[in-house]
């Protein structure tokens, strides 16, 4: 082996070991960090455990009880039940960012505004509506009376508290949504409209066949996203309705994961709901890829 060929060798092997180093630091951190509690995860949702002794082996008897446990069902059907803001919010987000597309004066502040909610602490928010929803002396209510309707005591009344919660979480995202709609808005090509009108396509069927389409990765983003967030919803519920709401009526299962495991130190039982709630997640994220995917080839 000649000088040259040897250096060039060494170079190599030193460039590999520096660049296995590189990438080793993010590979430990996930097997640290996500792989290993993900894997005793698994495993403590077989045990009862209270997270101070040892976990003991039991089996399926988690995942039996978790089927017979009317509160379970009843949190997770109000966390779907939460998730009707995500289509609402996803529309106004979409007219607010047509309206801020136009040239026109002030625009620029009211981006500001709107953006204003999303870069807030969620706690403090949570804090200002429950003051809001107060049923004494809360603004919502005492706006209400100016036109001679008589406000609901919102967050102790269990036909109003989801509403509630509904409200708060889709006007805090609204200025996130519309930020990406807007850039999205403003990134379609000017052609594409000019030759539509051409052709005689008036704003609705532009709107229709053109908007739509080229938005169409940011909703993607969007909902999947948002279905993810709002499967873990908590601040919200732990701030402006601590004791899950009247006859539990605002319980989300991240909160009721919460309560199982550190005030009645049900560990193994709350791994157990945790598990199944992320095998959900990860089932509607997969089905939510599977329709983006065959939409695309059918434009195609």
């Amino acid at each position: 082996m000649s000088t040259t060929t040897y250096r060039r060798s060494r170079l190599h092997r030193r460039e590999h070991l520096a660049s296995a180093a590189f990438v080793a630091i993010p590979v430990l951190g996930f097997l640290i960090f996500i792989a290993y509690p993900l894997c005793y995860a698994v495993y403590a949702s077989f045990t009862k455990w209270n997270g101070l002794s040892d976990p003991v082996f039991n089996g399926l008897d988690n995942y039996v009880e978790m089927l017979n446990d009317r509160y379970f069902w009843q949190a997770m059907g109000n966390t779907v039940f939460m998730m009707i803001g995500i289509p609402i919010g996803l529309i106004i987000s979409l007219l607010l960012a047509l309206a801020l597309n136009r040239k026109m004066r002030g625009t620029t502040f009211f981006r500001t505004v709107y953006y204003v909610p999303v870069i807030s602490s969620l706690a403090a928010v949570a804090i200002l509506w429950q003051w809001a929803y107060n049923g004494d002396f809360g603004l919502i209510n005492q706006v209400l009376a100016i036109f001679g309707i008589e406000g609901p005591n919102w967050l102790q009344d269990a036909a109003w508290a989801k509403p509630a919660i509904i409200i708060m979480s889709v006007w805090k995202g609204l200025g996130y949504s519309m930020l990406l709609y807007l850039a999205a808005l403003q990134s379609v090509p000017r052609h594409l409209y000019e030759a539509a009108a051409i052709d005689g396509a008036g704003a609705f069927k532009q709107f229709r066949h053109i908007t739509i389409p080229m938005l169409k990765p940011v909703t993607f983003f969007l909902v999947v996203t948002s279905i993810i967030g709002g499967a873990q919803i908590f601040i919200e519920i732990n701030i402006m309705t601590p004791t899950g709401g009247p006859e539990f009526s605002t319980a989300s299962i991240v909160w009721y994961i919460w309560q199982k495991a550190f005030n009645y130190l049900q560990m193994g039982y709350a791994t157990s709901v945790s598990v199944v709630l992320g095998i959900l997640v990860f089932i509607v994220t997969a089905i939510q890829f599977q329709m983006n995917r065959r939409s695309q080839f059918s434009i195609e």
